[in-house]
């Protein structure tokens, strides 16, 4: 995939780069040579991106020829947004404090080239921002009242770059064009991020299945790379996003799922399917709403407590709406435990789900991909324990044994309840739970993120299950080319 240096004018522009082509901002809009470029990453430096100029045209027709432009149009859009603004600067909070607070004054300005400064103290500041907001030249206004807060920050072009910077910004542009993952990008059709982290205790895929998946992006000349929470500003550099590590709605998690499908990558987990498992109260509605299956179940509030021991008795199992990995799920077995656990619950969340408690062996987990049926596990209760995983307390997990069937080997019913109840949700990656008690077959959830750990989900399809993967997104990316429309 080719590097296009998008500026005004290529003789203003002070550097060759290896690998990089200079293009003025008017060439890539109007060449047929670049509308048929099938794959390339867009660093459009035009002198301005206000609504409808060449600058804002750049990058929003590279996202329709399927190029990667940075800055996007959803960049360009946040960084309007006073509201998007204050909420960067207030998860940069003790990080502005810790970078600016030696300072006098109540104003400060700071301009980052390709997330650096020229003062190297300010680098962690300019990297974070660079991240949120990744553009190649921005200028950050910060004030303070009580404590520093960032109060504006918008994309500059070259021309307002004092000469005094102009040499700095020639070396941080030589060694952000350098790097390994940009050069690297031209051997592989696609790039594929996994977003990981290594430092969390119940990791949805292991070190093992991760090289898998690496592996498997050979057959789509697709090259896989990890990811972590501080490489935000990076989503612009590829054209799908896997998460792989466990979500939530207010989360980093999140926003990166919302910011790379704003730029057009293709997804999963995607928003939606982020915010419809990562709640239980949503599930319940929408599963009752449906006809599917499900234990017997009320929607707790203040005042309605009374309903969980008339209505379902005890024991009852109680489950925080965004619990996940049996974590935020206790059973209370009489009057006094259950209103310990509900003081608990209550304090974080207006609404709690109350269900009847369902014994079995195990939980079928049927993995859906697209509406179809990938694996089918049974996950066994842990040791003397009503869940699968058992929480020690040392943080410690203990875990009960697993197999895994092929999908055709798992009773039918199983399957198509599974199948059902997923395309509730989306048509992305889903790990559908399942209980059979006797002949009565319930759903209790479905995953946004299940687990794929070498060994267990992959044990009867092996690398085919990753295959499998990155088809749907190979697939999705080769129509996503397909269906640009030629002005």
């Amino acid at each position: 995939m080719i590097a296009l240096i998008v500026v005004d004018n290529p003789k203003h522009w002070p550097l060759h780069i290896p690998g990089t082509e200079i293009v003025s901002s008017r060439e890539y809009l109007t060449n047929p040579k670049y509308f048929d470029l099938k794959r390339a990453i867009v660093f459009n430096l035009s002198k301005s991106y206000r609504y409808q100029t060449v600058g804002y045209y750049v990058s929003l027709l590279a996202r329709a020829r399927g190029h990667r432009p940075m800055p996007s149009v959803t960049t360009l859009q946040d960084l309007k947004h006073a509201a998007i603004i204050r909420v960067a600067s207030e998860e940069l909070g003790s990080r502005l404090q810790s970078t600016l607070g030696q300072l006098r004054g109540d104003r400060f300005t700071l301009s980052i080239y390709f997330g650096r400064n020229m003062a190297q103290r300010y680098d962690h500041l300019c990297q974070s921002l660079f991240a949120h907001f990744p553009a190649p030249f921005l200028r950050a206004e910060f004030a303070r009242t009580d404590e520093w807060q960032l109060h504006s920050l918008r994309p500059i072009a070259l021309n307002e770059i004092g000469e005094n910077h102009r040499q700095f910004v020639v070396e941080q542009a030589a060694r952000f064009f350098a790097r390994p993952r940009l050069t690297g990008i031209q051997q592989s059709r696609y790039e594929l991020a996994v977003l990981v982290n290594p430092a969390e205790v119940d990791r949805p895929s292991d070190e093992r299945a991760l090289r898998r998946l690496a592996r498997a992006g050979k057959r789509f000349s697709m090259r896989v790379t990890q990811i972590e929470k501080d490489d935000f500003g990076r989503l612009g550099e590829f054209d799908a996003l896997f998460i792989r590590e466990t979500t939530a709605v207010n989360h980093h998690t999140y926003r990166f799922a919302r910011r790379a499908q704003a730029n057009g990558l293709v997804v999963i987990d995607d928003p939606e399917s982020i915010v419809r498992c990562t709640n239980k109260v949503y599930q319940a509605e929408l599963f009752e709403r449906h006809g599917i299956a499900i234990p017997k179940t009320v929607v707790i509030h203040r005042d309605n407590v009374e309903r969980i021991a008339r209505d379902l008795g005890f024991p009852c199992v109680l489950k925080r709406p965004d619990s996940s990995f049996s974590a935020g799920v206790v059973i209370a077995r009489d009057d006094a435990e259950l209103a310990h656990h509900l003081a608990t619950f209550l304090k974080d969340s207006e609404l709690v789900v109350a269900q009847e408690f369902t014994p079995s062996e195990f939980d079928w987990r049927i993995g859906v991909l697209d509406g179809r049926p990938l694996y089918a596990c049974r996950y066994y209760m842990a040791r003397g324990h009503w869940q699968i995983q058992k929480q020690m307390v040392d943080n410690r997990r203990s875990y009960g044994r697993s197999d895994t069937l092929a999908v055709e080997d798992a009773p039918a019913p199983v399957v198509k309840l599974a199948v059902k109840a997923a395309d509730l949700i989306g048509d992305g990656l889903y790990g559908v739970d399942l209980k059979q008690v006797g002949r009565r077959l319930m759903v209790m959830e479905v995953n946004d993120n299940p687990s794929i750990e070498a060994g267990i989900e992959d044990a009867v399809l092996k690398d085919e299950l990753y295959f499998s993967i990155l088809k749907y997104f190979y697939d999705r990316l080769e129509q996503r080319g397909r269906s640009v429309v030629k002005y």
